[in-house]
């Protein structure tokens, strides 16, 4: 077999070794073709190899980038919840005291109304407090930021590292140092002018409700008089003594319904009845002096009531006037009734004689003119000694009707007594309600004041790495290709050093709810801290519902504004109060408070040189210069000397409080803790 093979050396041809004389191929070419194909193989498996594991160094490197964003995420995380929470507690806070000074208008809602100011002044304050420990904490987080982004993409390097590679790789953030402006978040919040307007407020309303009771109560005395018929009243004497039909003598059932004019237009109505239907009760000339004094009387009242008056003011007062009739003979005394010469006289042998009428017996003489009651109290006339008219009959008439239940007059006077109460306090009131309107004015411009300090631009975040976070990763060399990659065949080799670089930036996620954050966050504090609620009562519940429902819309902080006010709509306040709970309503809506922005960032990669152009330091010319300056095997410090920054050796504190929230009224605070080990890629 081995002869004809090879056959003879001296007869072989170039390619005989390969094909024999029958055009086949030997095994010779099988098994170079076969070793060739073998090697060839193991060389594209190492070449392989050595592509796939060298490109891990970029994968490292952007992990690492994406590992020093993340870190800056979360710090962004921490301040915008500090500043949604600020915002929210400070508006929650002003529309209680908003609350407050709608009970202040509502009379004997003084107790409730100066709980609710003191729980608004304290949820204020303690966002002061809560405010001035955020600014603080956030700084101090703040400047920790550079070396926490470090330490946590050295972490996630290290973590890369198996029994076959080695890296050495830092992320720097840029800036380096962060430029973040929170000098809006402990703005103050003043609440003295809303506690002084509560306080003002309750005292007024007060007031307003003292003269109301009293107006009210002269109303319905008024109202009894007039139309309280038990047994008797105007309304029933104008029937009864002058027939007075019910369209000249109406009924009013209620008595607010009822007014004093309508009094005035009942007397108006009875007393020239009553003057036309007078006739002496019987023959007697008794009978005719007392007819002749009630006529009298009645053009007296008839005259007098005509200029009776009773107006209703704009400005919820009145104006009125019920005249008032004698009812005694010194009364009658102070009247024209004393006074007016309405009564005939004549010429008698003793003298000028004064008569009831002269159809009294000692009319004698001849008619002598007219003359006053007064002028037989001063001698000028003589009084008759039939008919002896003089005032004390007069007096009499009065007396007769007013002194007892049975008469007219004595109803009326009851009127007129009480619309001088009803007067007197109903302007009371109004001047009560004007000065009521204008401490809610004031009210009302301190919490636009107050609302106003809310207004101003949201805190300003530029955290280091807020321009994104530049990575660079270098692999060290001696990892030898695995033997089964043709160590048989091929000479033995290693994967030399590499280098790459990365960068992140901190981009909003839409597909995460800030809202739920800022939820999950309030929900864990009262969990935790149960007497939150028990505190802050409606309060603390407005509270949780702004920061459960805020977000970037200022609509969600509108509508629990509006929906917290309209809880006291039920209860019965003055026009000021309503006045106060609408204007407070539209400032809150068109106050234009700036949301606090609480969409969820999270890193992407992006373009190493667009990080570095943000930065002022060049584009990709900066990039090749860094990567031309490392050596082959650049350790952590090199790689941050390269991007400018120095070594840190690791952080001083384990935890950092951001912020203490004070439960208002236990002297309790809820810290806010972040641990820096975490944040660094600690366990």
């Amino acid at each position: 077999m081995i002869g004809p093979m090879f056959g003879r050396a001296d007869s072989i041809e170039p390619m005989g070794l390969f094909i024999d004389d029958r055009g086949g191929y030997t095994t010779v070419a099988m098994a170079i073709a076969l070793l060739l194909s073998v090697t060839l193989a193991l060389f594209a498996g190492r070449v392989q190899w050595g592509l796939s594991r060298a490109a891990e160094v970029q994968e490292v490197a952007d992990a690492c980038a994406m590992a020093g964003s993340n870190v800056v995420a979360r710090y962004a995380t921490c301040a915008q919840v500090c500043d949604a929470m600020i915002l929210t507690m400070g508006v929650a806070g002003l529309l209680t005291c908003a609350c407050a000074l709608v009970l202040s208008c509502i009379p004997g809602a003084g107790e409730a109304a100066g709980e609710m100011i003191d729980l608004g002044s304290s949820m204020l304050d303690a966002r002061s407090s809560f405010a001035r420990s955020a600014v603080s904490g956030l700084s101090k987080l703040e400047a920790a930021v550079p070396a926490l982004v470090m330490l946590n993409s050295i972490a996630v390097v290290e973590a890369n590292e198996d029994s076959g590679i080695g890296y050495a790789g830092v992320a720097v953030p840029f800036p380096l140092e962060g430029r973040s402006d929170f000098s809006s978040l402990d703005t103050e919040v003043d609440s003295e002018g809303l506690e002084d307007a509560a306080e003002n407020l309750q005292k007024e309303a007060e007031h307003v409700e003292e003269a109301a009771k009293r107006e009210d109560e002269a109303l319905m005395r008024g109202w009894m008089a007039d139309c309280g018929d038990r047994p008797r009243c105007m309304r029933e004497r104008a029937a009864t003594l002058a027939g007075l039909a019910p369209s000249a003598n109406p009924d009013y059932a209620v008595y607010t319904a009822w007014t004093f004019g309508a009094a005035l237009m009942r007397a108006r109505a009875y007393y020239p009845v009553r003057r036309a239907c007078d006739v002496p009760e019987d023959g007697s000339l008794e009978s005719l002096v007392d007819s002749c004094a009630r006529k009298a009387f009645y053009d007296y009242a008839v005259r007098q009531l005509a200029g009776g008056y009773y107006r209703e003011l704009p400005d919820g007062g009145v104006d009125l006037y019920l005249p008032e009739l004698p009812h005694n003979t010194a009364e009658t005394k102070e009247t024209v009734l004393y006074t007016e010469p309405r009564w005939p006289c004549t010429q008698e042998p003793e003298g000028r004689v004064l008569h009831a009428t002269l159809a009294c017996p000692g009319a004698s003489g001849a008619a002598a003119g007219f003359a006053a009651l007064c002028d037989i109290d001063s001698g000028s006339v003589g009084s008759c000694t039939q008919c002896q008219m003089d005032a004390t009959d007069m007096g009499r008439v009065a007396a007769a009707s007013t002194s007892i239940d049975n008469g007219f007059e004595h109803y009326w006077r009851d009127v007129v007594l009480a619309s001088r109460d009803y007067e007197a306090a109903r302007d009371e009131r109004a001047a009560a309600e004007r000065e009521l309107g204008e401490i809610a004015g004031e009210g009302a411009d301190a919490f636009e004041k107050a609302l106003d300090s809310l207004g101003v631009p949201r805190a300003k975040i530029v955290p280091p790495g807020a321009w994104g976070c530049v990575a660079i990763v270098g692999r060290t060399d001696g990892e030898f290709v695995p033997e089964r990659l043709g160590a048989s065949f091929l000479d033995p080799a290693s994967l030399p050093a590499g280098m790459a670089i990365s960068a992140a930036m901190l981009a909003p996620d839409d597909s995460a709810d800030g809202d739920s954050v800022l939820a999950h966050l309030f929900d864990g504090m009262v969990e935790q801290n149960p007497a939150l609620f028990g505190v802050l009562g409606d309060a603390g519940a407005l509270w949780g519902s702004l920061v459960a429902s805020y977000g970037a819309a200022y609509d969600g902080l509108a509508a629990e504004a509006s929906g917290f006010l309209d809880r006291i709509d039920g209860l019965t306040g003055s026009a000021a109060g309503s006045w106060i709970k609408e204007t407070v309503r539209s400032l809150v809506r068109e106050a234009g408070i700036e949301p606090a922005d609480i969409r969820m960032l999270k890193p992407v990669l992006v373009s190493t040189s667009g990080v570095f152009e943000r930065a002022g330091l060049g584009g990709v010319a900066r990039v090749q210069g860094i990567l031309a300056s490392l050596g082959p095997s650049p350790d952590t410090a090199s790689l941050l000397r390269a991007l400018g920054a120095a070594y840190i050796e690791g952080l001083p504190d384990s935890k950092i409080t951001i912020a203490e929230l004070t439960i208002p009224g236990t002297g309790m605070t809820i810290p806010l803790e972040v641990d820096l080990a975490e944040l660094a890629g600690g366990p």
